[in-house]
């Protein structure tokens, strides 16, 4: 499974971006999908996710400003950042875990996948 984000760049403090991440590739399945950054120095840390059936979760420093959305249809998440914050400066990565194929497409092993990552950066 391939993950393909885009949509990052450079923008000033208040702005906004929307993020885009894409799986191809054959699978059975895709489970939880989610977006994490990591700053220059830092570790890589979840920024949020979102489960098949629609359920979110945001950590607390981007609560009320991202939004996480799924297009099942489109195997695609999005992340709508708004109110841009000179901290919100990182490269962000997209993750997809789920089921692979298996005999005669029924399941088969889980698995799980990183894109590529994407720099956003946010001027003060």
């Amino acid at each position: 499974v391939q993950l393909q984000a885009s949509g990052g760049g450079l923008v000033q403090a208040g702005g906004s971006l929307r993020l885009s991440c894409s799986a191809s590739g054959s699978f059975h399945s895709i489970n939880t999908m989610s977006w994490h950054r990591q700053a220059p120095g830092k570790e890589r840390d979840l920024v949020a996710r979102i489960t098949k059936l629609g359920d979110t979760e945001y950590v607390a420093p981007v609560k009320g400003r991202f939004t996480i959305t799924r297009d099942s249809g489109k195997n695609t998440i999005y992340l709508q950042m708004s109110n841009l914050k000179p901290e919100d400066t990182a490269v962000y990565y997209c993750y997809a875990d789920g089921l692979a194929v298996g005999k005669g497409w029924s399941p088969g092993r889980a698995f799980t996948s990183w894109g590529q990552g994407t720099q956003v950066t946010v001027s003060s």
